[in-house]
């Protein structure tokens, strides 16, 4: 018969198992969201820099009118055109590194510098997945010793009290 102990790591275990697997689908799917994000600001910058290109300005030339504008809403619509772009570059660099980074290494990326609109977007549409994937494998892997891990380190102080209690003459 198993005692509870063994019951409660293994079942500690299997959740965090379960937890760590789908790292790698939400890494995917975060990656699927910020090149969709990706593709959606390509399109606005090109239109400003096309725009731009038309008056014979480049891209910071342009931004420096808006800037110099006396009109509030210029300068204001000038502020958000520069913060457009400047999450272009970031989501830009953000997808090249995850590209670059082997499958397994992608959640850490994710984990670690993720952009806030979207790994919100990612996880409200998150849709777990089986880890069929090597990768898949090495996170479920990973959760299922962390799992065992956390259950040993709480369990650790109450298996000293119950052996404490069971030597004889105390």
């Amino acid at each position: 018969m198993m005692r509870v102990g063994t019951v409660l790591a293994l079942l500690v275990s299997l959740a965090g198992g379960a937890v760590t697997s789908q790292a790698p689908e939400l890494a995917q799917q975060y990656r699927q969201r910020l090149n969709g994000a990706l593709e959606e600001l390509a399109k606005v910058v090109a239109r400003f820099e096309e725009d731009a290109a038309r008056h014979t300005l480049r891209l910071d030339e342009a931004l420096a009118v808006y800037g110099d504008a006396e009109e509030p809403f210029l300068r204001d619509r000038g502020l958000s055109m520069r913060r457009v772009i400047e999450r272009f570059e970031r989501l830009e660099q953000q997808s090249v590194r995850l590209a670059e980074l082997p499958p397994p290494l992608r959640p850490l990326a994710v984990f670690v510098n993720p952009d806030g609109d979207v790994l919100k977007g990612a996880m409200q549409d998150f849709e777990p997945a089986v880890p069929l994937t090597a990768h898949g494998m090495i996170w479920t892997a990973s959760g299922l010793l962390a799992g065992f891990g956390l259950y040993k380190g709480l369990a650790f102080p109450f298996r000293r009290r119950r052996r404490a209690a069971r030597v004889p003459g105390r």
